[in-house]
């Protein structure tokens, strides 16, 4: 699910980019790609409490040291790209 979430992300990202570089008011495009980070971050936490619970260390292992990584990348990358149409003006 935060695969999904993320790709969201992306794309809203992205589209808030092209329509500040188009001159036209991109807001909510940004509100969007924002808000969809932080329910990849939170859907993410959840997934690896599932797998505590479960007590699937072996699926912790394998996914939490690399995407924990991925996420903070991630999360910083789309506050920096959301924050372009607030400094363009």
């Amino acid at each position: 699910m935060w695969l999904v979430i993320g790709v969201g992300a992306i794309i809203f990202a992205t589209l808030n980019l092209v329509l500040s570089f188009q001159n036209k008011r991109s807001k909510w495009f940004g509100f969007a790609s924002l808000s969809l980070t932080a329910l990849t971050v939170c859907s993410f936490y959840s997934d690896a409490a599932i797998r505590v619970a479960n007590e699937d260390w072996g699926g912790l292992m394998d996914i939490l040291p690399t995407m924990s990584i991925a996420l903070w990348v991630c999360v910083i990358i789309s506050i920096m790209i959301n924050s372009v149409p607030i400094f363009k003006d």
